[in-house]
């Protein structure tokens, strides 16, 4: 792994905590995510993932800690600056999200509703963002006419359709059969390489991890338990790191 002590992160979380009455999710939550990498998080099920990234997007107030995205610290934006911030992130969501009453092109052009961006040029990046993901001919589909696969693909256009500088993948593998996973795998691999993007990946999916990551962090008991390579994890002997690699 590349020596990243003198470069500044476009995430940076510091001691994030979070409570749910006597629940503590989020113990003191550190992490980087650097410029171009894929950062994978790994933890089980209520561990707190979801909580983080509904904190470091501002959909969730965390009781205490920081957060800083490219520099700015969320706390002191208002809601205007906020929302141009979110401008930059994409998003790729746990079962794809898609708007059923909407078609393909409907969807990927939701995003865009105040980019005031001319109709000719909103048709190109809808265009673009869809051959990007091999599925220029679905267009005019209605989402109950995709298979699992495919809406997965029209939500990672969606995600890119702005040409975010961040963009976060919430289980972007879950529910899908081998064959379809490893193809969502080798999008999210070909769209960092085509756009530069610093990919944020929530998954538990250990394949996917392997494949993907450049770097890996686990989330046990609220914190960065470990952080390293998944060569450097797979291999440790840590009962509690050992579990996540069986």
């Amino acid at each position: 792994m590349k020596n990243l002590d003198n470069i500044t992160p476009i995430i940076k979380i510091k001691d994030l905590r979070k409570s749910f009455e006597d629940n503590h999710v989020l113990n003191g939550f550190s992490m980087e995510l650097y410029q171009g990498e894929n950062l994978v998080i790994m933890g089980k099920s209520g561990s707190g993932k979801s909580v983080m990234i509904k904190c470091l997007v501002g959909l969730m107030q965390a009781d205490s800690g920081n957060i800083e995205i490219m520099e700015k610290d969320i706390s002191k934006l208002d809601q205007k600056e906020l929302n141009s911030l979110r401008t930059e992130i994409g998003f790729l969501f746990q079962g794809s999200a898609l708007y059923d009453s909407m078609t393909v092109r409907e969807n990927l052009k939701f995003p865009l509703r105040k980019s005031k961006k001319d109709p000719v040029e909103t048709e190109k990046l809808v265009f673009e963002a869809l051959k990007s993901v091999g599925l220029t001919k679905a267009i005019d589909l209605m989402p109950n006419e995709l298979s699992g696969g495919m809406k997965r693909r029209v939500a990672l256009a969606r995600a890119i359709i702005l040409h975010p500088k961040i963009i976060i993948y919430d289980e972007p593998t879950t529910g899908l059969d081998p064959i379809t996973a490893k193809e969502i795998i080798e999008l999210m691999r070909n769209i960092q390489k085509t756009y530069g993007a610093s990919s944020l990946i929530i998954t538990h999916d250990v394949d996917c991890a392997r494949v993907i990551a450049n770097r890996m962090i686990l989330l046990i008991d609220g914190i960065n338990y470990a952080e390293g390579t998944f060569k450097e994890l797979s291999s440790s002997k840590d009962k509690n790191i050992q579990a996540f690699f069986k």
